[in-house]
């Protein structure tokens, strides 16, 4: 309840500095009076985050320079919202779900080559994990990733052509039967396309997929951010329960400067200073609060009865990196759909 009513209180502050933004022409980043407003086009598990976030970077802009900032959010499933930046929608900063989906808009020619690694960590401030989320009970008894083929399991899990939470689930329960198969690929992608044959629902992101499981009350088991699993036990504390599986994956959701928009619009320098703030202690600790794994180490330790710091995870390494990853498994016509339409 008292995270409910700081989340309440975050967003209200942020709504109220959005209201001076709203009677400007959107494309302005600066208002008469001198105040500045930035978009930050982000995926749909991190609304929470940044109404707090930038709540907090607000108050560190204005005691830096003495002018008002208005961050206006924009969330949905990571692919979707890349392509919504290339299409035109005018974002200042991505922070988004995978390296592949800001890369795409360094493609399309909207961000400097090089954005990786502008900021620390390779642009990733914060990391995260996959996890299932169970209805209390766990009456079909899921521990792991085999548990979820078996007859009779509803999977919930987001569309891998919309949405990068559903590529590392993806890739997660993909590293499961690689070790579980020692590599034999014909039993590797058979083992994933029974587990896509118990899905039920495909939603377009992550948060969606929550909403069908959890508000709807379709599924077994849904196939999680370990931040979004968590934050429905904060919800609904007496309805669920997490499981984490015997192999995960780092998640490493990504950050860039939207350089053409920024240059445009003049926000080069409050863009950047809102990116790298994340490194901040301040921001570092809001993350972990919001159940995202701080990428500071120290900051990280003072977590550790939340996060299971031990979880065996593999890395998009082990798949080549994110340029690999995406042609092989889920471009037109890769692993992904050769399963999904069998």
């Amino acid at each position: 309840m008292k995270k409910r009513m700081k989340r309440i209180i975050a967003l209200s502050f942020v709504l109220l500095l959005a209201v001076g933004g709203l009677s400007g022409c959107k494309k302005k980043s600066s208002s008469s009076d001198g105040s500045i407003e930035i978009t930050n086009v982000s995926y749909d598990p991190t609304r929470e985050f940044y109404e707090e976030y930038n709540v907090e970077f607000a108050k560190y802009w204005k005691d830096k320079t003495g002018q008002d900032v208005t961050v206006t959010q924009s969330h949905g499933g990571s692919g979707k919202q890349a392509r919504s930046v290339i299409e035109g929608n005018e974002a200042d900063v991505v922070t988004l779900a995978l390296a592949h989906d800001i890369t795409a808009i360094e493609e399309a020619g909207l961000i400097e080559d090089g954005w990786i690694n502008e900021f620390e960590k390779n642009s990733s401030p914060y990391t995260s994990t996959i996890v299932f989320l169970v209805r209390k009970g766990n009456d079909k008894d899921i521990k792991d990733w085999s548990d979820l083929i078996k007859d009779g399991v509803n999977v919930i899990t987001p569309n891998p052509k919309t949405s990068g939470g559903a590529c590392w689930n993806f890739l997660s329960a993909w590293a499961y039967a690689k070790n579980l198969y020692n590599g034999d690929e014909t039993q590797i992608k058979d083992f994933v396309t029974k587990l896509y044959k118990n899905v039920s629902v495909l939603d377009s992101g992550a948060r969606g997929a929550t909403t069908t499981f959890v508000e709807n009350g379709q599924g077994d088991v849904l196939i999680a951010w370990e931040n979004e699993a968590y934050l429905t036990l904060d919800e609904h504390p007496d309805e669920f329960e997490i499981v984490t599986p015997s192999i995960s994956i780092l998640a490493e959701p990504s950050v860039a400067i939207v350089d053409s928009v920024a240059k445009k619009r003049g926000t080069e320098e409050v863009a950047k200073e809102y990116l790298t703030y994340l490194y901040s202690d301040v921001g570092q600790r809001l993350a972990g609060e919001n159940y995202y794994r701080p990428t500071n180490p120290d900051i990280l330790k003072e977590f550790s009865d939340v996060f299971n710091l031990d979880l065996n995870m593999v890395s998009i390494d082990d798949f080549g990196g994110w340029n690999e990853a995406y042609e092989v498994y889920f471009q037109d016509g890769g692993i992904f759909d050769q399963i999904y339409t069998q």
